[in-house]
């Protein structure tokens, strides 16, 4: 008898979320504890990594304050194992066309990768930790989370968001565009609260309270405000809007933020409540929200529970793939046969190219969607592919998976062109490079394949070369595969590979 299958997270394992946001770092160490999250370390350091980021680039300084955070973190992260440890970052990593100097040392720092998130991916995880800390009831709820740098809105029931948004406003980038030097002024308040207005108004018809029974706030610049109004008794835990209009009276008294003494307020907050209270103001206004309840579970949270999903076989990656192949009709025969060979030529390869299991998931989502491009056109559908796949929201999806697939989508036919793997870092490059080889061979078989058993072949490889070696004759017999195989010896060239066969 079959030995049963072992638990992928037994009671005991330790899970570990780092929120790389654009004010704070926040780092969550969680227990599994029947089939749930208990945390048992919490650290957060604020960093403000969007203040450093100028001409859309981080400055050194901040570089260096994220690492310095991140090597103390890591102390802390030394009993959990590297593959149940993900680390996200939110908009300042977003927006810095310079990024890689801070994710590739991070790397090296924690031992793992760090997954940069677009705006609604973060919006989804939000949601998602926010709705374990709520009560499982059936009502619609908008949850926000104004973060250093952007601000989400999501509309979900139970566990499942419904819609998801997110926008580029934070306490972290108004007060650095409204509050010159920490100057507080009428005109200054008035600024950054009519920004939010703009900023909101193209949502305002998708989330205001007609469209929600009740509304949460996530997060650190809603919390705080909260505290502020429960300590000084201007509200009874919740946010509303006549005690939000005492606090904007309150900071409209204080010339600076340095002057800046609320009772509830930490330091850490100090200089971005300012920012925080008008963007609130604002949302009230314009969405109609009478009051608002906090939760204290928050982006990092819903990382450690789509973590626990990922390492239990029930990765969100795997709902939006399939969803893909359907929108676009894709055929899932042909996806098929794509990954069998690909599974076959990775079996063979992975240990002497030294590809990972995070490898196989690329090549399986490629194989799967390497042909949605053809719902726009046959001619030049692998452009197509890889348009959509950098570009689509998929949920579950950091940007340099969506960038990776498309590289595998967009490569695997045709010339190589110099630019595909350019902007990839140097240390990435060849493990791409190896990827895409395979990925060019499987779809070429696959035409065999569709008419045809392909016959067993040995695969014989080393760093810089790959050996295929066929039945006798059976190239002779299939003249279109040798002419193909021939063309590619000089495509993988450029890759720095050789191809041989016989």
């Amino acid at each position: 008898m079959a030995a049963a299958p072992q638990d992928p997270l037994p009671d005991g394992s330790l899970l570990a979320a780092i929120d790389l946001g654009s004010n704070s770092f926040h780092l969550i160490i969680a227990k599994i504890e029947h089939g749930e999250m208990r945390p048992v370390e919490a650290l957060a350091e604020k960093v403000q990594l969007g203040a450093g980021l100028e001409n859309g680039r981080l400055s050194p300084d901040a570089i260096e304050r994220g690492l310095e955070c991140l090597s103390r973190f890591a102390q802390l992260l030394e009993s959990v194992e590297p593959k149940r440890i993900r680390v996200v970052g939110t908009n300042a990593l977003r927006q810095a066309k310079n990024r890689l100097d801070f994710t590739l040392p991070a790397r090296d720092i924690l031992g793992t990768r760090v997954d940069v998130i677009y705006g609604r991916e973060e919006a989804r995880l939000v949601y998602l930790g926010v709705a374990h800390s709520l009560a499982d009831d059936a009502q619609s709820r908008l949850v926000i989370d104004i973060g250093g740098g952007s601000t989400e809105f999501i509309i979900g029931e139970r566990f499942e968001p419904q819609q998801l948004e997110s926008l580029q406003m934070g306490c972290v980038s108004f007060t650095r565009d409204c509050f010159l030097g920490g100057e507080i002024t009428a005109t200054n308040y008035q600024r950054a609260y009519n920004h939010a207005r703009v900023e909101t108004s193209h949502i305002r018809h998708r989330y205001s309270a007609s469209h929600w029974a009740e509304c949460v706030g996530s997060s650190g610049t809603l919390n705080a405000i909260a505290s502020i109004l429960l300590q000084n008794g201007w509200s009874d835990g919740n946010i509303t809007r006549k005690a939000l209009s005492k606090l904007e009276h309150k900071i409209l008294t204080f010339n600076h933020f340095d002057e800046i003494e609320l009772d509830g307020l930490s330091e850490n907050r100090r200089s971005v409540i300012t920012a925080g209270t008008a963007i609130t103001s604002a949302l009230f206004d314009i969405l109609g929200i009478d009051q608002m309840r906090t939760s204290k579970g928050a982006l990092r949270e819903g990382v450690i529970y789509d973590l626990m999903g990922r390492l239990s076989h029930e990765d969100v990656r795997e709902r939006t793939i399939n969803a893909l192949m359907q929108r676009y009709a894709a055929d899932e025969n042909t996806a098929e046969i794509v990954e069998r060979r690909c599974r076959t030529l990775f079996s063979a390869t992975r240990g002497s190219w030294k590809l990972g299991n995070e490898d196989w998931e690329l090549l399986h989502w490629a194989a799967h969607t390497h042909e949605i491009g053809m719902a726009i056109s046959h001619k030049h559908f692998n452009r197509h592919t890889a348009y959509l796949l950098r570009n689509a929201d998929l949920p579950g999806f950091s940007q340099e998976e969506q960038e990776q697939l498309a590289i595998l989508t967009q490569g695997q036919r045709g010339k190589i062109s110099a630019e595909l793997l350019e902007d990839q870092p140097k240390s990435l490059q060849r493990r791409l490079g190896y990827l895409l080889t395979i990925m060019r061979l499987s779809v070429h078989f696959k035409y065999v394949e569709t008419l045809e058993q392909l016959p067993e072949f040995a695969v014989q490889v080393d760093d810089s070369s790959l050996a295929l070696g066929f039945p006798e004759t059976w190239l002779e017999d299939h003249p279109l595969t040798l002419s193909e195989l021939e063309q590619e010896q000089s495509h993988l060239a450029k890759l720095g590979l050789e191809l041989n066969f016989s």
